[in-house]
């Protein structure tokens, strides 16, 4: 009876062991699997974007059209407007802002420090999660509507677009389980051959209306009986725009690939000058091409299609382009673009996972906010891929439904890469880039409130998402707040001296709080710890002083100074958490010397759950207590671990 049970136990340990494996190209995904490798020319970066960016051509036309109705196309002219001097110049200056690919987010975590600067980044995390979750879901939901009209679809399959979708979120997740592989050359087949489609679809489209100019006339008194002069076209496109914002997804993606963008001789790690230039290359060229695109499509669609097609239910609802293919130029070609748009699609939910993928690793765990098993790309592919389950299943794979949710999340990203560039600009004392910038900063401002009050939905997936993650930051932040916490410790020359000095006999370390740093102050305190200890007066001893720096860091690299006052010999140290710090310092002068050290701390009094607030907040609270229980979590072997006293 047994044997089942072992084998059963034996088969769960392996996949435990199999999930929280690394893989060995590192993090699974197009990014940063090709990062771990080479680089590539800025226009073949520009297709592994354009997956994203340029997939919305999928769905964009028709939700615009259900958007503006007759004015789409004048309202994608304001969109487009926006995105070559609005969304275009922030980006260019974040890619010379953050060449390593950290994107506007990594911006602002500079810019602003403290629990202030983490709160805003976990809201933005929240934001990111609902831009890229909404992608794979509405790039789902979209490949599924390719596939359903198409006229070569069995029946059967017609009234299965939740299934379908939640079939190609399995094969996307399934994907990722098992590692993704060489990105760049599939980016670039696909979005050769889906642009190209594209331009045939829209160059057949504008052949229709030379030669039909009667659908123009028909635009045109439709445009005049209902808004009877220009002005007043103008101004409702101009509130009418923003609910046209997913036309401005590729921006952040441009910049979190910059990594893998060749650049010249001359690159320094700390200023790569020819791969900013290539960057800003590949956001220029990828937004001409795209401005291109949707002014085009919005024009020949709205023209083309009789209006209740883009509804729900009819035939151009989420492939407007997919429809004009199949009726001017026949289902053999239409068949073939609703491969290539199903593809590139399905491609872009694969972006959009190795874009999440990439983000939690690089911010969560680092604060302290995430597990450790966080850095593994498997467990949170299947986050992702449940969370992907359930959007779609609330949303019932609708396209149009989640296109104000995935709006919401283009629109915080873009507004607070706007900010944290005026930001950026007001540092420098820069009086025409704030001028500028701000104003660009105040239009995405007023774009992201109309569209969150037209199109609520997207807000409350955000704020579910920006709830979920400051939560669940908060409990693993308390969870690993006893963890080490330190990467790595560096000695200067006194301090090792100091050290060194020590290794002949007992080490004994007085932990103070350092108040004048005079004379005075160390002899008093040598005088009160040998007391309440029974220190001989003969035993040398070493003062060490943690002073904070930042608390809302979790990790950090810790520099050691040796000071001498007197006949007084201080190791000082920074770091977020001074008992952390002390502890990390006492194992690590452990494993240098080969003995055990010995730290004296004085007795506190006072509210207990005060002092626990003051560790996770401030970093300091009851530092015995808290510096033994650290020993006890790094070293299990009680004869290895450093001694803590307490006395007073």
């Amino acid at each position: 009876m047994a044997k089942p049970t072992v084998l059963t136990k034996r088969l769960s340990n392996q996949f435990i062991q199999w999930l929280l494996e690394e893989d060995r190209h590192k993090k699974q995904g197009p990014y940063h699997h090709e990062q771990a490798h080479r680089q590539h020319p800025w226009w073949q970066v520009m297709c592994l974007t354009g997956v994203d960016y340029f997939s919305t051509l999928g769905y964009q036309p028709g939700i615009a059209a259900l958007a503006a109705g007759t004015l789409s196309p004048i309202a994608t002219l304001i969109l487009v407007l926006l995105t070559l001097f609005g969304a275009l110049p922030i980006y260019r200056r974040v890619a010379a802002k953050s060449p390593n690919g950290e994107g506007s987010i990594a911006i602002l975590e500079r810019l602003l420090s403290w629990w202030q600067g983490k709160f805003l980044i976990l809201c933005l995390l929240g934001f990111v999660a609902t831009d890229f979750i909404i992608t794979i879901t509405l790039s789902a939901a979209d490949a599924t509507a390719h596939i359903i009209e198409n006229p070569l679809t069995p029946p059967i399959l017609h009234n299965q677009s939740i299934t379908i979708t939640l079939i190609l979120i399995a094969l996307l997740g399934a994907v990722f389980l098992k590692g993704f592989r060489e990105a760049i050359g599939i980016a670039v087949i696909l979005v050769a051959v889906y642009l190209l489609l594209n331009l045939i679809v829209i160059s057949d489209g504008l052949y229709q209306i030379l030669t039909h100019p009667s659908v123009l006339a028909q635009w045109q008194t439709a445009l005049f009986t209902r808004y009877s002069n220009p002005l007043i076209m103008l101004g409702i496109s101009v509130l009418l725009f923003p609910r046209l914002a997913l036309g401005l997804s590729g921006f952040e993606t441009g910049v979190t690939v910059m990594p893998l963008v060749k650049g010249s001789s001359q690159d320094t790690p700390e200023y790569p000058i020819g791969r900013i230039r290539n960057t800003r290359k590949l956001l220029t060229t990828a937004a001409v091409i795209m401005s291109f695109f949707l002014l085009t499509s919005s024009f020949v669609t709205t023209l083309l299609i009789p209006p209740g097609e883009f509804a729900a239910g009819g035939r151009a609802n989420g492939r407007a382009l997919a429809y004009l293919g199949h009726l001017y130029l026949g289902n053999g070609f239409g068949t073939l673009y609703d491969l290539s748009t199903i593809s590139i699609l399905w491609f872009a939910g694969a972006s959009a996972m190795a874009g999440l993928l990439n983000i939690v690793p690089r911010y969560l765990p680092r604060y302290g906010m995430a597990p450790n098993w966080a850095r593994v790309g498997r467990p949170l592919v299947l986050v992702y891929t449940a969370i992907a389950f359930v959007v779609t299943i609330i949303f019932r794979a609708n396209v149009e439904a989640q296109g104000g949710a995935y709006a919401t999340g283009v629109l915080v990203l873009i507004t607070s890469a706007a900010f944290a560039v005026t930001l950026s600009a007001y540092r420098e004392r820069n009086t025409r880039d704030i001028l500028a910038f701000g104003i660009i900063t105040l239009v995405f401002i007023y774009t992201t409130i109309v569209n969150i009050i037209e199109r609520p939905e997207g807000i409350k997936i955000a704020t579910f998402f920006i709830a979920a993650i400051i939560l669940t930051s908060l409990i693993s932040r308390v969870w690993r707040s006893t963890e080490l916490r330190v990467e790595q410790i560096e000695l200067d020359d006194n301090a090792r001296q100091f050290i060194d000095q020590e290794s002949q006999g007992a080490i004994r370390l007085i932990a103070n709080r350092l108040n004048d740093g005079d004379i005075q102050e160390y002899s008093l305190k040598e005088k009160e710890v040998r007391e309440d200890n029974h220190i001989p007066s003969d035993d040398p001893i070493l003062f060490l002083e943690v002073m904070v720096s930042d608390a809302s860091e979790f990790a950090d690299v810790i520099k050691v100074k040796g000071v001498q006052v007197g006949d007084y010999r201080i190791l000082r140290a920074q770091g977020a958490a001074v008992p952390n710090v002390i502890a990390a310092l006492l194992l690590h002068i452990r494993d240098l010397t080969g003995k055990i050290p010995h730290a004296y701390f004085g007795w506190v009094e006072g509210n207990p759950l005060q002092y626990l607030m003051r560790f996770i907040l401030f970093g300091e609270g009851d530092i015995a207590v808290v510096t033994r229980e650290v020993l006890r979590r790094a070293e299990k072997n009680p004869e290895r671990r450093p001694g803590v006293h307490v006395g007073g």
